[in-house]
């Protein structure tokens, strides 16, 4: 299985943070933001990943993960010239998928939660169809959202509908199997000129082939594509890391516990950053 991060998009939520630097890159707390969607994929058991950014933030991913190695990955970049849509990942990525099944997963989205790991574990075992998720929320107006049955099977996915069918929106986080590209390929732009990632899931659901993984209480999901979102996200990591002392979203640590890097690979690594917390935190793991 591939991963994909979508690392590009207007940001004009957040603008002009993102005249100035990519959104994905603005620290959420004491780490960039795309350290959280990383850690799911690596959680997830992927190695192969692909960031997708606008043309102008490219090398600056490149300085930071290089080709992925320090952390037994292998990292691959795509350039998205023009904001098209979520759905357009799929095309920028065909050649990096090359007729294998993938996860996307949004830049700015952050995942946490005891059970995500077995959630997303579950999800990737999957050989055929679509796997979405619901996240409770008290204003499902304003989402995405998806009506299912009890075996899991999804009913509809209407978007900010009036009379929503359930209380459970769409996070940015989807499992495909290998037929994502050639339904991509088939979207046709929606009203807004952009090819839709729920149109992508309603290919799916017109086959019968969308399932949706319920995140159950005590996990969460923060969307951190306005300036509230990011203070309530660094909020949200403050909190959990200076009381119980464990970091949310070390993509060095998911790799360890993976068998991706070895004891001394992760000992490196904390040596270069011993100077930082983050360094002494990764050091801590080996003790």
């Amino acid at each position: 299985m591939k991963g994909i991060i979508l690392a590009g998009g207007k940001g004009s939520r957040l603008y002009p943070m993102t005249k100035a630097v990519s959104k994905p890159l603005i620290p959420i707390y004491d780490k960039p933001m795309i350290y959280y969607p990383l850690k799911v994929l690596l959680m997830a058991g992927i190695r192969e990943i692909m960031i997708i950014t606008a043309p102008m933030d490219c090398e600056a991913y490149k300085r930071l993960f290089g080709d992925g190695s320090q952390m037994g990955i292998s990292m691959h970049y795509g350039v998205q010239k023009v904001p098209r849509g979520i759905a357009d990942a799929f095309l920028i990525a065909e050649d990096f998928i090359a007729g294998d099944s993938c996860c996307l997963v949004l830049g700015d989205n952050m995942f946490y939660g005891t059970d995500l790991e077995q959630l997303v574990q579950k999800a990737a075992s999957r050989s055929t169809g679509a796997t979405i998720f619901g996240y409770a929320v008290k204003n499902p107006r304003d989402y995405g959202v998806v009506e299912f049955d009890k075996q899991g099977n999804v009913l509809s996915i209407e978007e900010k509908p009036e009379n929503p069918k359930s209380r459970y929106a769409v996070p940015g986080l989807y499992f495909y199997d290998a037929q994502a590209v050639g339904f991509a390929k088939n979207l046709k732009p929606s009203a807004r000129g952009e090819l839709e990632i729920t149109a992508l899931n309603e290919a799916y659901l017109s086959r019968g082939e969308l399932r949706v993984e319920l995140m159950r209480r005590g996990m969460a999901w923060l969307d951190t594509g306005t300036p509230e979102g990011m203070l309530n996200a660094a909020q949200y990591v403050e909190a959990v890391q200076s009381r119980q002392g464990i970091y949310i979203a070390c993509p060095e640590e998911t790799a360890w516990n993976q068998g991706f890097i070895n004891d001394e690979q992760l000992r490196k690594i904390g040596e270069e950053l011993k100077v930082t917390e983050y360094g002494q935190y990764l050091l801590s793991l080996l003790k």
